[in-house]
């Protein structure tokens, strides 16, 4: 038996609903391995074309022969076209906020979720209806045996033929989906919501605990979703927390651990913020003190990796779970803390062996690297404490932004090993010494903004209003807002006066989450931050890694090793 919704519950009008149908051509069939050769897209709204988007792409490789014969697309068309990581932000800019449409989106979604995973941007996992699942629910096998796009488009008089262009195609689905939405418009759907809970695969769980988001309301914050003891089983952040957690109960949900999840849970609570940041920090929070079983980052307990130098008479590197003061990090995985040593090394010349030297009468042999003048075998007491010292005065500089001579000389041996024509060695070194400055640089960006005693921030709201954030050693202790026509200074005091204790403790970051800080440097580093008021200048050595970023910039256009967070 089917229930009336109510006018409260029918949630997105379709005629209100901005789709973006896209389309892709690529090399091949693998999101991993094949590359992107077209973008084409149509965004539209109560049925009228609002904008179009189309673009070749370079695919840094050569077009197989069978691809150029099937759309036409030839290696001399995408020669002088910009690369994916130029095209990608405007795209994603396009499709901001609108409802993804694509013709067996599988394949071009996960191109796009791929690309993102590739040069580091954010996929913000909109709505996706595909136009061939919808026509397989709505059409019958008599009226269309095929739900190819091509014979979709000739049954649905589509204006475009489909030409394996993506532009054309785009248009062909951009009509396709009109005449579908006719079709189930006739049998009651009417919302986005009923759209995609129509399409199959929404589980019968999924239908009965759609009234679990009836009490949310639609503001940012954080949601919970609680099992049958309470515990909490995901954790996760909306800017519309009614309509987030909405989707969890339709098919555009369609990860198999949270279809699971959605049946064990019996209750959402939510938390309401203040903006953005408020709900990032929130959410990194209540992980760490959950470790929900179904929110994938609960694995790692968000701990990281971190370089460090062992206090011993003659010191070397060491890799740790808990920094203390003068550590270097945070590192993703124990992999880029290594590399990133083995670059310290380099160029430091801090002793790369493991074994505990005494300050006295050390009596070890003297290894490969002593014997090419690459160690000054402390370890045989060739060196002493004294002429030890400049090696972890140098690491020690480096790591707090006071020098990088480091950087050169490893620099420099790159030099030597390239004009020797030892070419692979070359590469590996520079993949090493890029993981270190990007180390560095983010590290030191993430320290100097944790020495702060207290910095207040201010962002406006897209309204005419100010979004306030109260930070102390790297930490949100307070945020608030001030609407448009509201004086802001006195909200400031107001926060400021309430926010949270933070005592330091030891360590690069005084004690606090990496993930957090990490949060709040991104939300005051966008365009538009304004500071309020700061306890000392927020400042970076001169002499930071960050004098090396056209260096690193150069390095990483041709590589493609480990990332940090």
């Amino acid at each position: 038996m089917n229930t009336q919704l109510s006018f409260d519950e029918l949630g997105t009008p379709l005629r209100t609903t901005t789709f973006v149908v896209f389309d892709l051509e690529t090399t091949g069939g693998s999101a991993e391995q094949d590359s992107v050769t077209e973008i084409g897209a149509v965004k539209v709204r109560g049925g009228e074309v609002i904008g179009e988007f189309a673009t070749l792409v370079d695919p840094g490789r050569g077009i197989p022969p069978e691809i150029v014969a099937l759309t036409g697309i030839t290696n001399a068309m995408v020669y002088q076209a910009p690369p994916l990581i130029e095209v990608l932000p405007a795209f994603l800019e396009f499709a901001a906020g609108a409802v993804l449409v694509a013709h067996n989106s599988g394949f071009d979604v996960s191109f796009m979720k791929a690309a993102c995973r590739r040069y580091g941007y954010h996929w913000p996992r909109p709505a996706v209806v595909c136009t061939a699942r919808l026509a397989r629910r709505v059409l019958s096998r008599e009226e269309a045996p095929s739900c190819r796009l091509s014979a979709l488009a000739q049954l649905f008089r589509a204006s475009t033929t489909p030409i394996h262009r993506a532009l054309a195609d785009a248009r062909a689905t951009v009509d396709v989906l009109h005449g579908l939405l006719e079709r189930v418009g006739s049998v009651g759907v009417q919302s986005l919501e009923e759209l995609l809970d129509y399409i199959p695969e929404v589980t019968p769980e999924q239908r009965r605990k759609r009234t679990l988001a009836a009490d949310l309301p639609n503001e940012p914050g954080v949601y919970m979703f609680r099992g049958p003891r309470e515990e909490v089983l995901y954790v996760g952040t909306a800017s519309d927390l009614r309509r987030r957690v909405r989707q969890y109960f339709t098919a555009s949900e369609t990860r198999r651990r949270l279809r699971e999840m959605v049946g064990l849970a019996v209750r959402v609570d939510s938390v309401t913020c203040a903006h953005a940041l408020e709900a990032e920090v929130r959410e990194l929070r209540l992980l760490a003190a959950h470790k929900p079983t179904y929110n994938r980052r609960s694995r790692n307990k968000h701990q990281a990796w971190w370089l460090t130098l062992t206090d011993e008479a003659f010191p070397r590197l060491s890799i740790v779970r808990s920094p203390r003061d003068g550590s270097l990090g945070p590192f993703r995985s124990q992999r880029s803390a290594e590399g990133a040593a083995v670059a310290l090394q380099e160029g430091t010349g801090i002793r790369p062996c493991t074994q505990r030297i005494p300050a006295r009468s050390p009596k070890g042999t003297p290894c490969l690297l002593a014997e090419i003048g690459r160690c000054g075998a402390p370890c045989a007491g060739h060196q002493s404490v004294h002429e030890y010292q400049p090696y972890v005065e140098a690491v020690r500089g480096l790591v707090a932004g006071h020098r990088v001579d480091a950087l050169w000389r490893a620099a420099a041996r790159l030099v030597q090993l390239s004009d020797a024509q030892r070419f692979e060695q070359a590469a590996e070194g520079r993949d090493r010494l890029a993981l270190l400055v990007r180390a560095l640089d983010h590290g030191q960006r993430l320290a100097s903004l944790a020495s702060i005693a207290e910095l207040v921030a201010a962002r406006p709201d897209g309204t005419g209003g100010w979004n306030f954030a109260v930070v102390r050693h790297g930490r949100l202790a307070s945020a608030g807002n001030a609407p448009r026509g509201v004086a802001p200074m006195p909200v400031v005091e107001m926060l400021v006066s309430s926010a949270e204790t933070v005592i330091p403790s030891a360590g690069p970051l005084y004690g606090a989450p990496h993930e957090e800080v990490g949060a709040v440097l991104r939300w005051l580093e966008k365009p538009g931050t304004r500071m309020v008021q700061c306890t000392a200048p927020w400042t970076v050595p001169a002499a930071s890694a960050a004098s090396w970023r056209p260096w690193l910039k150069r390095a990483e256009s041709v590589w493609s090793g480990p990332q940090l967070d």
